[in-house]
Order: C-alpha cells, then structure tokens, then sequence
C-alpha cells in the first residue's frame, strides 16, 4: 500500500510511538510518506533516526507557506462542487468568533495542499495521530481528495474541548479510528455516533524492540530513580519535586534523573537551587531513544506522577527493561500498572503518596524490584508486542483501500522493522 502519516510536528524526541509505526509499515513493504504541519524545534532532533525521519518529511509550513495560501484557489477552480462541500464541512466543524473561523480557514488552506501532495504522491490512505488540529486537516483533506482517511485518539488534550474539535464528526467520516487504551476507546465512544463504534481499534503503542532484546539488564547498586517526559504542567513534575524535598529532608541518599524539557524546566531548576536539591535532582535535556534507553537501565525505578496523559511509552519500555514503575492512578495507566505487581499506582495530586510510593522503591531489596520488573516485562511481551498491533493497523487498512490481506507476507525481523 501507499500510506500518508500526518501529524502536527514530526519527528522529534517524543513521537517514539509514530516512528515505530511508520518504520514497521515501511519493514512490511508499504511505501509510508510523512507530513507534518509546522517542523520541530531544532533540539528535538536527537538522533541520527530522528534526523533520517526529519529529512524526509514534508513540512507544509513554512516550506510551502505560499502553496498553501494559493491551494483552495487552485482547488475551487480544479473541483469546485468537491471545494464547496469541503469548505463548508470546515465552517460546520469551525469554532464560532473571528479567530476560531480564521484558525479553519487556514486549516482549509493546509488541507486543500495536502490534498495535492497525497494525489501526486500516490497516497490510498492517510492515517494522522492525536485528534486535534492535524486531525481537521485530515479530515478536510480527505473530503478534498475522497482518500480516506484514519485517526489514531490517544488522550489526554483532545478530550479538554472534544466538542470545540469535532471528534465526533471526526470518526463519522473515518475509515477507522484507533485508540492506544480501553480507556481512551471509551472516552470516544461518548462523543460518537453509535453506529461508528465497530470502527473502532485498539491498537496499543509499545517500546522499541531493543528495548525488549536479551534479559533485564541487572539492576543498578546506587538508590536512583529516573523520569522522562515534557517538563509541563500535566507531568506533574513540581509534585515530584515536593516528594524529593522530603526525602532528602529524612537524609535520604538518592538520584532523581530528569530526562526531558519544556516551559516549566527554567523555573524547575531554579525551585531546585531554591531547596538545596541539585546534588540530588538533575535536568538533562531531550536525550535520544538510546539515551533513555541506558538512563532506565542506570536506574532502580521510574517515576512519572502525571496528572493527565494517554499512556506512556517510557512506562512501557521501563517496564520491558525489568524496571518497576510509580505512576498515577489515572486515565490508561491502571490498565498496566498495579500496585504490588509491577510497581506502584498513587492517586494524581498526592505528594504524600508519592513519597510514600518512591520510598518503598527505594528501599525495596534487589529481589522485589526483580519481582516486580520481571512481571511488568511479561505484561509488555504480552499487552505491547508492536508486530501484533500492527496486524491490526494493517488490515484496518488494507480494508481502508479495498485491498485484501495476502495469503503470505514475508516480512524482516522484527528487530530490523523497529530499529
């Protein structure tokens, strides 16, 4: 098949769960074309895998900012019956007010040149990830080229406004929508049309395969524990600060690695230096897979009190490394992790449970955290094999295109499809 995969910013450091996607489908021998909306930051390029990804993706803006602007021109006078119907699902699907009606005209301007671009690239399915902004110039891009199209859901900010992003309308018009969770796949099923619920999918995101390749590496003498993420507000990062404080307070000796970056690190560090936390508490920046990779492996445990999240892959992939997890009792977390099996699961917002939680990690004996990190790997084995959720992904759409699944496939190995 030729697939497009479109996103808002591709690829960088924390788009794991896309690129693995992409470069599975490409191992199975369909032709995948990226598109990304706006480019990334140049210190999310962390690899020379997510440079190869960056160099060939199509960026609309700002490379092709006048091609956009001109596309609903060239598009009204090449298919105007298909425009008309096309502009005005954007005005039906529009936020009311100046600004949210000239967000959907650029959005209608977006679509009308990926249009062209998947109809010169031979696309027979667009698939686009998260439900928002990206997701409505799929959507609009599909009535401009009647290719249809797929959304993947995976939480948390398309559920904040999902009636202000049309998710409803959103998976009426798809082919197929795929959620990382249950839990997600539920929040959905409330914003659409009954008779959309049977195209649905879970298909689950899951680590890297070397993440999973030979045994648990043995587990580390120093008392360290590790978090990845987006230095924002919804990682609850300042709450893992606090449950630092206090057990550097009771002369705790421990390591609190900090692998990531966002608006929130600036004043981060300087909460840390406020606090006397630095000989303790470290930022290190965007690391790359690899890095991540050997900063889980230098660590007893992760950590990750987020307040509002999908499902993570860095727990996924602590996990397939033999390392316990301390995470949030909230959206499809608990569908993983659970407390006493492969780590712990507070309530979002308690520090005294987190420290509660990050103490226990911390004086737990090398036999527990074995324990636990051997059944946390057996669930990813089981739960996140990615070459099981891509079958999925695949005959979703190979039906998408009318193409039926062959009665042979002969494919690379996995570790050759997910480098």
């Amino acid at each position: 098949m030729k697939i497009g995969y479109l996103t808002s910013i591709y690829a960088r450091a924390s788009d794991t769960f896309v690129r693995a996607e992409v470069t599975g489908l490409r191992a199975r021998g369909h032709t995948v074309t990226t598109y990304s909306i706006r480019k990334p930051d140049a210190a999310q390029i962390v690899s020379d895998e997510v440079r190869s990804e960056y160099e060939r993706t199509t960026y609309l803006l700002p490379d092709h900012r006048w091609q956009v602007a001109l596309a609903p021109l060239r598009r009204l006078f090449g298919s105007p019956l298909r425009f008309l119907r096309t502009f005005a699902l954007s005005w039906r699907t529009g936020t009311p007010g100046i600004r949210g009606r000239l967000k959907h005209l650029a959005y209608l301007a977006e679509a009308c040149f990926l249009a062209e671009r998947l109809e010169r690239d031979g696309v027979q399915h667009l698939h686009n990830h998260l439900g928002e902004s990206s997701a409505t110039v799929a959507m609009l891009a599909s009535a401009a080229s009647a290719i249809p199209f797929s959304v993947a859901i995976h939480g948390p900010y398309i559920f904040r406004a999902p009636v202000a992003w049309a998710l409803g309308e959103k998976i009426a018009r798809s082919a197929f929508t795929t959620c990382i969770t249950d839990f997600t796949k539920s929040q959905c099923m409330i914003y659409a049309p009954a008779d959309a619920w049977d195209r649905f999918e879970l298909v689950r995101c899951g680590p890297q395969r070397r993440f999973l390749e030979g045994p648990p590496p043995p587990l580390p003498p120093e008392p360290r524990l590790v978090w990845v993420g987006r230095v924002c507000e919804e990682k609850g990062v300042p709450l893992l600060l606090d449950a630092a404080e206090r057990l550097a307070r009771e002369g705790r000796g421990f390591e609190l690695a900090l692998l990531g970056d966002g608006p929130l690190r600036a004043s981060l560090e300087r909460t840390l230096a406020a606090r006397g936390l630095e000989g303790k508490v470290r930022f290190h920046g965007w690391a790359s897979s690899s890095a991540v990779h050997e900063a889980i492996v230098a660590s007893r445990a992760m950590v990750l009190p987020s307040f509002a999240e999908g499902l993570p892959v860095v727990l996924m992939e602590a996990l397939a490394l033999g390392r316990p997890v301390i995470s949030t009792f909230i959206a499809g977390i608990p569908e993983l992790v659970e407390t006493g099996q492969c780590g712990w699961i507070v309530p979002a917002g308690s520090v005294d449970r987190l420290a509660d939680a990050m103490r226990a990690a911390l004086d737990a004996s090398d036999a527990e955290l074995e324990r636990l990190g051997r059944e946390g790997r057996r669930r990813i084995e089981e739960r996140h094999d990615l070459e099981r959720e891509l079958d999925k992904l695949e005959a979703r759409m190979r039906a998408s295109v009318g193409e039926a699944a062959p009665t042979s496939t002969r494919r690379q190995e996995p570790a050759s499809a997910i480098p």
